[in-house]
């Protein structure tokens, strides 16, 4: 059985690596505050003139996409 840690040692590693990689991804893609923070820059740069109401819309609909994928994740429903 040492023999068996000893050779499953560097595989159990890239495991351990790839579940630590997966939780921190699905943190990030499901980080609902930072996208209503994305919302609140983009009406921010809206309302300065920074960007065009063309520009805004598009770049609107894509982050309430995600805020609506985020919700219909966290209800287990598939998007």
């Amino acid at each position: 059985f040492l023999l068996d840690d000893i050779l499953l040692a560097p595989l159990n590693g890239l495991i351990w690596i790839a579940e630590k990689i997966h939780d921190q991804a699905m943190e990030e893609l499901l980080d609902e505050e930072g996208v209503r923070q994305e919302l609140r820059e983009l009406y921010m740069l809206l309302e300065t003139g920074k960007i065009s109401e063309a520009e805004f819309e598009e770049r609107e609909a894509a982050l309430v996409e995600r805020l609506e994928e985020i919700e219909a994740y966290k209800n287990g429903e598939s998007a």
